[in-house]
């Protein structure tokens, strides 16, 4: 009973879970990013929410770079925080401009991803990343 109680964190643990994190969320978000890219480079006409008023097209590009080559850092855990940023702010305007006028039920899901890459940029990307190597090989140089 003490175990199931217990509030003390397991560091292998969470490093692990981190690291299953990072990547499940990365390899859904690849699900929505991969057929943006595929549009984007399709050379057809752009039909996509100017979120920015800066054109369709770059909207869309925007979009893929969040999408789908942020997910690729993130799943390698390279740049973890600053690979997130662009992720938070796509699910902000997925949230509060695409989805505004929808019922919860359309934004939930974009909740769900913002929620995940709020702690991501809080927590960093774990033991098991690229991050972790080469801060601990700038580590190394210090001393």
């Amino acid at each position: 009973m003490r175990k199931l109680f217990n509030t003390n964190f397991n560091q292998e643990g969470i490093h692990f879970m981190l690291l299953v994190l990072r990547v499940a969320i990365a390899a859904f978000m690849l699900a929505h990013g991969y057929p943006k890219l595929q549009y984007l480079t399709s050379g057809g006409p752009i039909e996509f929410m100017d979120f920015l008023g800066i054109g369709q097209a770059a909207s869309l590009a925007l979009a893929v770079f969040a999408e789908f080559f942020c997910s690729i850092l993130l799943l390698f855990g390279l740049g973890t925080r600053l690979a997130v940023l662009p992720l938070i702010v796509t699910m902000l305007i997925a949230i509060f401009m695409v989805h505004a006028a929808d019922a919860f039920e359309k934004k939930e899901l974009a909740c769900h991803y913002l929620v995940v890459y709020l702690f991501i940029l809080v927590s960093g990307s774990g033991k098991y990343s690229i991050d972790y190597i080469i801060s601990r090989n700038q580590s190394k140089r210090r001393r």
